[in-house]
């Protein structure tokens, strides 16, 4: 089997099948045993390539990286609190205002146990082992974006693919540019946790606080 088509047929079996599968009824137990699977291959894919480490990026990389993130964050406060506002006003920061402990403690999980694993996933794994399957960066990115959306899928949200995907093209392009799991980590978690505080967890399938 020549390497390009195993690797394409890879991606095929853990980016699209997989997630896609989630919709369909079968025991969660054998979801979560795909799942763990899957994520335990990455890891060792990973540790043998030596990219399972925890690299602090190039100095370079830093001021530009916090310029164009706090500015993409101005306009994701914009445009999230006017949307909570007209749609759910109840919902705004709601859970900041009356459960600040459970925030801090939901936004210290996501972080860790949801961002990172996500990211070293969908970027780490994924620009290492099919970026050279497609040559154009931007069709590459998008590629990436859908697929991170279709993660997804098995929330039956559209909010939620759309944001996902939306998301998707921010993070793939980070980590086009910089290559640090770390950097597009803490851009994940930041959008992610802003969310959560604006008052989009429930639309966005965060633990119900109610």
């Amino acid at each position: 089997m020549q390497p390009t088509f195993a690797r394409g047929l890879e991606l095929f079996f853990l980016f699209v099948l997989l997630p896609v599968s989630f919709l369909f009824s079968y025991p969660n137990s054998i979801k979560a045993g795909l799942t763990i699977a899957g994520f335990l291959y990455i890891l060792v894919h990973l540790r043998r390539s030596g990219f399972l480490k925890i690299k602090f990026p190039d100095k370079l990389y830093w001021k530009p990286f916090w310029k164009e993130t706090i500015i993409k964050l101005a306009i994701i406060i914009v445009i999230t609190s006017l949307y909570v506002f007209w749609i759910a006003p109840d919902k705004l920061f709601s859970v900041l205002l009356k459960k600040p402990i459970l925030w801090v403690v939901i936004l210290f999980i996501y972080s860790f146990l949801s961002v990172w694993p996500q990211e070293i996933i969908y970027r780490t794994f994924f620009y290492n082992r099919y970026e050279s399957l497609i040559k154009n960066k931007w069709l590459f990115i998008f590629i990436n974006a859908v697929l991170f959306s279709l993660a997804h899928i098995f929330l039956r949200s559209f909010l939620v693919q759309l944001l996902t995907f939306l998301g998707g093209l921010l993070f793939a392009f980070t980590y086009q540019r910089t290559k640090s799991t770390t950097l597009v980590s803490i851009e994940h978690a930041i959008y992610g946790n802003w969310l959560f505080t604006v008052g989009m967890g429930e639309m966005l399938a965060f633990p119900s606080v109610d």
